[in-house]
């Protein structure tokens, strides 16, 4: 029995939930080396970019970090199992990074999602939805404030972030965050599930 092994580069259950829903069971999509089993595990890394990422570069860097960080991180031995103490804890490192950036035409900040898959050797990349600001989070962020404290201080929350995140807040729910997140690690799997890369 073959189990494919994916690491979240985040201790965040809302980024672990977008993974499994984009991963969904072996048994209903086609992952790499066709597995019987799928198994999504949480690996608190660092992003290397700033707490509030800026940008499209600085975002989609901080999740390619996170992807391969997972990969790097050191292998416990109830993780490497039957492999060997040798054998890498993951066939597959996962970052997902949140982001404010503008865009060309629009004058808007939006709140923006990137995710990166990694096995070491390729490098798939992919954006979530994207969403408008309110003008007074926007200039919060501007001023160098975080979007996750920001969103806290106006709906008088404490860790939206691990909750319905912005994303959620922003469209009254109509924007699921976990399935946000997921669309973008659904495409970031492109390399690895489509005979076209």
């Amino acid at each position: 029995m073959t189990t494919l092994r994916v690491g979240v580069g985040s201790g965040n259950p809302v980024k672990r939930r977008a993974v499994e829903l984009a991963l969904g069971s072996a048994a209903d999509a086609d992952h790499p080396g066709d597995p019987t089993g799928v198994a999504v595990e949480s690996v608190p890394v660092d992003s290397g970019v700033s707490e509030q990422p800026t940008g499209h570069a600085e975002t989609v860097a901080g999740a390619e970090n996170r992807a391969a960080a997972v990969l790097e991180a050191e292998p416990e031995r109830e993780r490497a199992g039957p492999r060997g103490d040798d054998a890498a804890a993951f066939d597959l490192g996962v970052g997902i990074e949140g982001g404010v950036a503008g865009f060309d035409g629009a004058d808007d900040r939006y709140l923006i999602m990137w995710a990166a898959v990694t096995d070491g050797d390729r490098v798939g990349r992919a954006a979530g939805p994207s969403l408008a600001l309110p003008a007074d989070v926007a200039a919060r962020i501007g001023d160098g404030e975080e979007l996750g404290p920001v969103m806290d201080d106006r709906l008088g929350t404490d860790g939206v972030a691990t909750r319905g995140g912005a994303a959620g807040a922003l469209t009254a729910g109509r924007v699921d965050r976990a399935e946000a997140l997921a669309a973008a690690v659904s495409g970031a799997l492109g390399p690895f599930v489509s005979e076209l890369y």
